[in-house]
């Protein structure tokens, strides 16, 4: 894949996940559930790779945040999910790994970055149960979305240009 196409991609899927993320969320315990992040890093690890992914997961935390529209605990959650799908699914060439890999790098992995994060950055002392079933919900409903979605395209042999 030339530069210029990959910047491109990369742009669509940050606009994809920023946009997406206030069309379609629902409460998830202490937070609220943003399945379109998940959703894009799990299509982005499978269509770039782990770096691209987590690329585009710091640039729609970096966005929502800019915009009012999220929180700082998008960070550790989504970057960490992006590597671990793209990680997965570069060693297995499984889309469902690359499902699994968001789950997993979110809702455990992410949620146990997020308690120093959180208290650190924004002075809560919640601990790692506090955050973990919220980004659990979020990131399994997200991943389910997004192995739907690259299941579908790779039937149309658009994924043969993957870095």
């Amino acid at each position: 894949m030339n530069r210029t196409r990959l910047l491109t991609t990369i742009a669509v899927f940050v606009a994809i996940g920023t946009l997406g993320a206030q069309l379609l969320w629902f409460p998830a315990g202490v937070a609220k559930a943003y399945p379109v992040q998940h959703a894009v890093n799990v299509m982005a690890a499978v269509t770039l790779g782990p770096g691209p992914a987590v690329i585009i997961a710091f640039m729609i935390g970096l966005l929502r945040n800019m915009l009012g529209l999220g929180t700082l605990l998008a960070f550790p959650g989504g970057m960490v999910g992006a590597f671990l799908a793209g990680w997965l699914y570069r060693v297995t060439d499984k889309k469902g790994m690359a499902a699994l890999g968001e789950a997993f790098g979110t809702g455990i992995i992410g949620s146990l970055f997020a308690v120093p994060f959180a208290r650190i950055l924004l002075g809560s002392s919640a601990g790692a149960f506090f955050f973990m079933p919220s980004f659990l919900v979020s990131s399994i409903s997200g991943a389910l979305i997004g192995w739907f979605v690259v299941s579908r395209v790779n039937q149309a042999n658009l994924l043969e240009n993957r870095v």
